[in-house]
């Protein structure tokens, strides 16, 4: 089951029960134990929940007695998530994987006793900001960076939290969930002085030094860009792997450097205003601040001057129309205005994807799919069928529509007389026009993941798309959906777009590469050929269930 909503049960009315009691006629029970994930200890006094499918709504909640044991009683027939909470650990669904869970199903002949509802302890992070003087580093931000699981090898770097330390130089994360973080922190010395710095028009080359900054100015200084363990080499950057329940330290030393002063043209747009150049650092692939610019009268003199600027990674945006160029800055330039990737817009229509023209309002994204590219996903509005974006550097892209708040699969993606099937688009060096085939599928495919005629619990279900090659199956990522079987075996996926699939279930399946064609083959197979027609709104049942595979 696909998790829904947030475990909302702590007003519900709390019943105190230690024992399951024989069901009413057309009344059932769910029934078990919690117990400490780590150590397998059980859990007293931990509120477990059981929340209606339909909207989540808590229909009953507990508490667990001093065996851990809970059960709730006189349930009708039906499917429920199953959440469960206690101080210093994390709150969950039952069996949860990712956004997945197993639902529980009371009905006659169900087993929903004996349950074992595992609870993962919160862990906590913590250390010391200092300087080289060993002094305390003061308001320094420290971000934390999860290193994720999203199907494919290598999984995905996504920031997780934020902290600021305090005047002692310490900082705290609490109840993180298990996993392997990266640690980045910027701050500047409170002693700093960041006066404006000319440079000459002569150093015209990204990474040219000028020579010409004043050496008596000893409080222009920064702190780069640090990372645990106190280096500032992202690629050097040590991993902190966080076990259920523990608390790892994790201190960082920053050293002073002089501070960087980085000059771009700024010229006119032909209405007589300044085309602003914008200085945006990114850690990991992620952008997490801009820098402030300081005008040498720009107006005067075309020249921007971004000032007290910290050694690391960046994204320019600069020119009309904009350049972009990602360097690594290590010392004062002036950055030459031929630098960078030219920018072109990309103008687009959507339609359905029977080719009727669409009338909705939503939004349009485009997300790059190169792996050295770090350039932010872009985003632009869509009034009632077009879009446009103005600046678009060149590369691999995948286009994203959302419409009420509701993710629509891109199916086809059409270039002048070229249709190709999936949402991935090549920008070059010119503006492009695009029409993007949107599904409106709003198809539920519902059915059983089976062994031996007995419905398996936990198992990742995936819908995966007819292709005739790995090429063809990788354009198509959007068009994957997931599960987990709940407790009967049963699962739901929704938003199917009408076309031909196989639909595989694999156990013990929810740390594999599922998203790499070449993963995935090997167990389409022994999978289950489905057909879903263009009938918006339709539920289809399966009449055979999905034979389920070992890993």
């Amino acid at each position: 089951m696909l998790i829904s909503a947030s475990p909302g049960f702590a007003q519900a009315p709390a019943q105190s029960s230690t024992h399951t009691a024989p069901s009413t006629t057309g009344l059932y029970a769910i029934s078990g134990t919690v117990v400490n994930a780590t150590t397998g200890e059980p859990l007293r006094h931990a509120t477990v929940a059981a929340l209606s499918e339909e909207d989540s709504h808590t229909v009953a909640a507990v508490e667990s007695d001093s065996e851990g044991r809970f059960a709730l009683e006189r349930l009708p027939a039906a499917k429920y998530q199953l959440t469960a909470s206690k101080r210093g650990y994390r709150t969950a669904f039952y069996d949860e994987h990712d956004e997945y869970n197993s639902a529980i199903v009371t009905g006659p002949g169900l087993a929903t006793g004996n349950l074992t509802f595992r609870l993962v302890p919160g862990s906590v992070l913590h250390g010391v900001i200092t300087a080289e003087s060993g002094e305390p580093v003061e308001n320094a931000r420290v971000m934390l960076f999860l290193k994720s699981r999203d199907g494919k090898p290598g999984g995905h770097i996504g920031q997780a939290d934020n902290a600021t330390t305090d005047d002692t130089g310490a900082y705290e994360f609490n109840n993180l969930a298990a996993g392997e973080y990266l640690l980045a922190v910027t701050a500047d010395p409170w002693y700093a002085l960041h006066p404006s710095r000319r440079l000459s028009p002569n150093s015209a080359k990204a990474g040219q030094s000028d020579g010409t900054a004043d050496p008596s100015s000893t409080l222009d200084v920064v702190y780069p860009v640090t990372y645990f363990d106190s280096t500032t080499d992202e690629g050097s950057a040590t991993r902190i792997v966080l076990a259920g329940g523990s608390r790892e330290e994790a201190n960082i030393t920053l050293h002073a450097t002089p501070a960087l002063h980085i000059t771009v043209d700024t010229p006119r747009k032909q209405d007589g205003s300044i085309a602003r150049a914008e200085l945006r650092q990114t850690i990991f692939g992620v952008t997490v601040g801009s820098v402030s610019a300081g005008f040498l009268d720009a107006m005067q003199t075309g020249t921007t001057e971004f000032n007290g600027v910290a050694p690391g990674h960046y994204e320019l945006s600069q020119g009309d129309p904009p350049r972009i160029l990602e360097f690594d800055a290590a010392a004062s330039q002036q950055i030459d205005p031929a630098l960078g990737a030219a920018t072109v817009s990309v103008h687009g229509t959507l339609k359905t994807a029977i080719g009727a023209a669409w009338t909705d309002d939503g939004n349009v994204s485009l997300e790059s799919m190169d792996s050295s590219h770090r350039q932010s996903g872009i985003h632009a509005p869509c009034i009632r069928g077009a879009f446009t974006i103005p600046s678009v550097p060149p590369g691999q892209w995948q286009l994203a529509v959302d419409s009420e708040g509701r993710q629509l699969p891109v199916v086809s993606v059409t270039v002048g007389n070229r249709t190709s099937a999936g949402n991935s688009i090549t920008v070059q060096d010119r503006a492009l026009s695009i029409i993007a085939s949107v599904s409106q599928g709003m198809t539920r495919l519902e059915g059983f993941a089976r062994r031996d005629n007995k419905g398996v619990a936990g198992v990742m279900v995936v819908l995966v798309p007819a292709a005739k090659s790995y090429a063809d199956l990788n354009a198509l990522q959007t068009l994957f959906r997931r599960d987990q079987s709940d407790s009967d075996g049963s699962f739901s996926l929704r938003d199917v777009v009408p076309g031909q699939y196989i639909l595989v279930a694999i156990e013990d399946g929810w740390t594999l590469d599922w998203a790499e064609p070449n993963v995935i083959a090997r167990y389409l197979p022994g999978g289950l050929a489905v057909t879903v027609s263009d009938k918006p709104g339709k539920l289809v049942r399966l009449s055979d269930p999905v034979p389920v595979q070992t890993r």
